[in-house]
């Protein structure tokens, strides 16, 4: 996620030497931690932004199970005022991932529709970019809004980043965190690092219109979620709701859109063995809504996309990571604060390499995000350097009953690197992983 970015704040620690008993193929043996020949081989276990949150963490009742396990997510540095006032919004929240991302697109979404003076997303789709680079810096509705009712021209960096967004409306840059689980099976806040990838220069060149006249009158603006409250994603929901919310009550505090406070209607997206989104959708379409936020999950988008966009109604996701989208027929609707996984896997496969690997066995499961990152991040690491044969990449159902398979191919592979690319099951096989001595356990 880093090659050939600016890296903000790059002093990235070593991943967490594992010292196990080499098995199945590679060479049979390797060097200790302190230097010495015992026939042990030191594995590296990576995560990305799919399973790095401190709820992956819950399924392991062991001391140890996760220590050293690093990964990386789209994750801004938040200030602490901001993550204070999402705790005011849910005083229960574990982790902050894609809180910002979250917040930054209920506001693109508001300035949008006041730039354009309309609450028609067909209309107010051709400002959305213009309104993430260039003209004048600002970093909260109430100040952006007083640059358009001036008719100036707004750059709007928020809570997740600079954004910048390119032609297909997703940002041209992003800010990835560096995370690394401790020994009691959490991340250590004291190991996150942080970087930008990306380049601003990618940004779009077309400002958009100027702004329209604020309507006298007309009907306020509805803003739906399609967030993860239940399936495999749900470690994801809280923080994202709260930053929806929070969003709604600093727009309405501004004096809302129009002069009109913005209306919130909340729907769960479910995942992918589910037609939970659907059901989800429909419900939010009838009642009125001119953007959905949402979903978390890039195959669940995929399930909605045409539904959402077809509708005239904007979709814009604060996690979808699926290079799909940067190409997608979706009538200029679609937009996302999250930044595609070729972004990501610069930054996984720079962490891989910097580490030392030069072996690196990858399980994705089988979905959009994950063959996604899992094909983005092999190529990157070829780019660095490594060989077709040193990198194996196994894909999985995550409804399979057991990965006892794809676990032995691993073994059998014996790599110096395991990226396990997962949702909620990722704890499964991380167990699996550990009980053939290969996993992050200590």
């Amino acid at each position: 996620m880093r090659t050939g970015t600016t890296a903000r704040g790059i002093a990235v620690t070593g991943a967490a030497l594992l010292a196990v008993t080499a098995c199945g193929g590679g060479d049979g043996g390797g060097d200790t931690a302190d230097g010495g020949d015992s026939g042990e081989k030191q594995v590296k276990v990576y995560g990305t932004d799919g399973n790095m949150g401190n709820a992956l963490g819950e399924d392991f009742s062991e001391d140890g199970a996760l220590a050293g396990m690093r990964g990386t997510t789209p994750l801004t540095d938040l200030s602490a005022e901001f993550t204070d006032r999402l705790m005011e919004i849910d005083p229960a929240l574990q982790d902050f991932n894609y809180a910002g991302e979250t917040y930054d697109a209920v506001v693109l979404v508001a300035l949008a529709a006041q730039a354009a003076g309309t609450n028609d997303a067909n209309v107010f789709k051709d400002y959305v970019n213009g309104l993430t680079f260039g003209g004048d810096t600002c970093t909260d509705f109430a100040s952006c809004s007083e640059i358009l009712a001036a008719g100036g021209n707004v750059d709007y960096d928020g809570a997740s980043g600079p954004l910048s967004f390119a032609d297909a409306g997703e940002p041209a840059q992003a800010s990835f965190g560096l995370l690394q689980f401790g020994d009691d099976n959490t991340l250590d806040d004291d190991a996150t690092e942080f970087v930008i990838a990306g380049d601003e220069e990618n940004a779009a060149t077309d400002e958009g219109p100027a702004p329209a006249a604020a309507p006298a009158g007309g009907e306020p603006l509805v803003i739906g979620t399609l967030l993860p409250l239940t399936g495999n994603l749900a470690f994801l929901g809280p923080p994202e709701v709260a930053g929806a919310k929070l969003a709604i009550q600093d727009i309405n505090a501004a004096g809302g859109v129009f002069g009109q406070p913005v209306q919130l209607v909340e729907g769960d997206s479910g995942d992918a063995s589910t037609d939970t989104a659907t059901q989800s959708v429909d419900r939010l379409l009838q009642s009125g809504v001119n953007a959905i936020v949402g979903a978390a999950s890039s195959g669940v988008s995929l399930t909605v996309i045409d539904a959402i966009t077809g509708a005239g109604v904007m979709q814009i996701s604060p996690a979808n990571t699926s290079d799909q989208f940067t190409t997608y027929n979706d009538n200029g609707l679609y937009f996302r604060t999250a930044p595609p996984d070729t972004l990501q896997a610069r930054a996984l496969a720079d962490m891989i390499i910097e580490d030392g690997n030069n072996t690196v066995g990858i399980l994705a499961l089988n979905d959009p995000y994950g063959t996604g990152l899992a094909e983005n991040t092999t190529q990157n690491l070829i780019d660095a350097g490594l060989a077709e044969d040193d990198i194996v990449n196994i894909t999985y159902d995550p409804q399979a009953a057991n990965f006892d398979s794809e676990v032995q191919e691993m073994v059998e592979f014996n790599p110096d690197a395991i990226v396990v690319i997962g949702f909620e099951e990722s704890s499964r096989i991380l167990e699996g992983l550990n009980s053939n001595g290969v996993g992050p356990q200590r």
